[in-house]
């Protein structure tokens, strides 16, 4: 190991023995909390530690290593709440928090959704899938991985002049949670990613894309090689792109910027959004949003999947289910508190979403081209012009016309528009060909026609 102080694993991979520290810390608090006339407590422990590089033209231009930990406690008097954080372990430091939470509480008003989930929700099957994968990355190591990325890029052609760079990025984390219920959870995950954005063309007629991978484990990744090369492929294309005459025309959105539409769709459904009455898909549970052959479902438990968990955010169990089935809005994505706001019940969602699979009724991206005959294809979004109140949609966007189901040429400087309650209801196809870069697991998505707006 060339750099010890940049090493991503501790050598002899110590994590189950910091977890048990980490648990000893917040079985501590939850004592001292009690002790202070808490009727109930939550404690949060963490220990981050990271290594990130960049590189450019060839040139190192940074080098970072974190190691960072954090200790959250949040304490209920009643229907009042209490919150304190800490990066300090020492026993004065931790008595000072839980101190500082409790005076908060003592301070604040009631509030009838506060409180812990309900005791009897707690997840007892604490179980691992596959997210620990430590490895003995120093920050040569890094380096020379990135530098390999950015040149295999470069040397595709010589149109391609200049670079935004390569990075590589290691982290591993380690998290428990505790509260007075007596539930303990601990979690531990790594994750990798490799990226490069390169810049073809000279002058106004530049263009720049890129490519990117990220996994749990390092071995996933795909090779700096053939990042490279991608996101040479990928900038070349892009060259000596058109405008469109403003229209309606079928737009098919590619992989990697379809799971936003899903997002978006997922922060309409959400409890926050939804009992502060901002959004515009209020009392859609039991209706019919999506055509009725569209799916999606929550599966927490996905080997190796970026948000797979035993438990939410507070200690809840989770579970596989259907977000969306037939078309309809199968339940909303719920925490205790947003759930209490609603009259509703915790869907095991405090901290958001787990993995989501978006079903498909079509074939790779190629067929859904070929498939939708004339229209767009969207590689790129830019801005965010989503209304979430409204379901208004206008974004800056870039790809490629389609005609006779082939690519004709590429397009950038257009605007795609449309309501985002009008593009679900019309969405025509979801592909196969799942981008698995994402805890939204979902192919290109095709939709019937939206506004297009060009030159004119």
């Amino acid at each position: 190991m060339n750099t010890p102080s940049h090493d991503l694993a501790h050598p002899a991979d110590d994590s189950r023995e910091r977890l048990a520290r980490l648990s000893d810390v917040a079985q501590q608090l939850l004592g001292r909390a009690r002790a202070a006339g808490a009727d109930q407590c939550e404690v949060t422990c963490n220990e981050d530690a990271g290594l990130a590089v960049n590189v450019r033209m060839g040139d190192v231009e940074t080098v970072e290593a974190t190691r960072d930990r954090g200790v959250a406690v949040t304490v209920y008097f009643g229907k009042r709440k209490g919150s304190a954080s800490t990066a300090d372990l020492r026993e004065d430091s931790l008595a000072a928090t839980v101190a500082q939470a409790c005076a908060i509480a003592r301070h604040t008003e009631e509030d009838p959704a506060a409180g812990l989930a309900e005791a009897a929700l707690m997840a007892t099957a604490l179980r691992e899938f596959d997210a620990w994968h430590p490895a003995p990355l120093d920050a040569a190591r890094a380096i020379d991985v990135a530098l390999a990325c950015e040149a295999a890029g470069r040397d595709v052609d010589a149109r391609i002049r200049n670079s935004d760079g390569a990075s590589m990025n290691a982290n591993a984390s380690l998290s428990v949670y505790a509260n007075s219920h007596g539930f303990l959870g601990a979690e531990r995950a790594t994750s990798y990613s490799l990226g490069c954005a390169l810049i073809a063309g000279e002058g106004d007629a530049m263009q720049r894309d890129g490519w990117f991978s990220v996994a749990l484990a390092s071995s996933d990744l795909e090779s700096p090689d053939a990042i490279g090369r991608k996101a040479a492929r990928r900038t070349l294309d892009r060259l000596d792109p058109r405008q469109l005459p403003t229209g309606e025309v079928p737009v098919l959105f590619c992989a990697e910027v379809a799971r936003s539409l899903v997002g978006s769709f997922v922060g309409a459904v959400s409890g926050g959004a939804l009992y502060r009455r901002a959004s515009f898909l209020l009392d859609s549970a039991g209706t019919r949003v999506f055509p009725d052959w569209f799916a999606i479902e929550e599966d927490p438990f996905l080997p190796r999947g970026f948000r797979s968990a035993a438990f939410d955010a507070e200690g809840v169990a989770t579970r596989r289910s259907m977000l969306v089935a037939g078309g309809i809005v199968q339940r909303y994505v719920l925490g205790s508190y947003s759930a209490r706001k609603l009259g509703l019940a915790t869907t095991a969602n405090a901290g958001g979403v787990h993995n989501l699979n978006v079903r498909a009724n079509a074939g790779d991206l190629a067929s859904m081209v070929r498939g939708m005959g004339r229209g767009l294809l969207v590689t790129e979004l830019m801005g965010q012009g989503v209304n979430a109140v409204t379901g208004d949609y206008s974004r800056g966007a870039a790809g490629f016309w389609v005609e006779n189901g082939e690519i004709a040429y590429p397009v950038d400087g257009i605007t795609i528009a449309g309501n985002l309650k009008t593009m679900f209801a019309a969405i025509e196809a979801v592909g196969s060909d799942v981008d698995p870069r994402s805890h939204v697991r979902t192919g290109s998505i095709l939709v019937g026609r939206m506004t297009v707006a060009g030159d004119g």
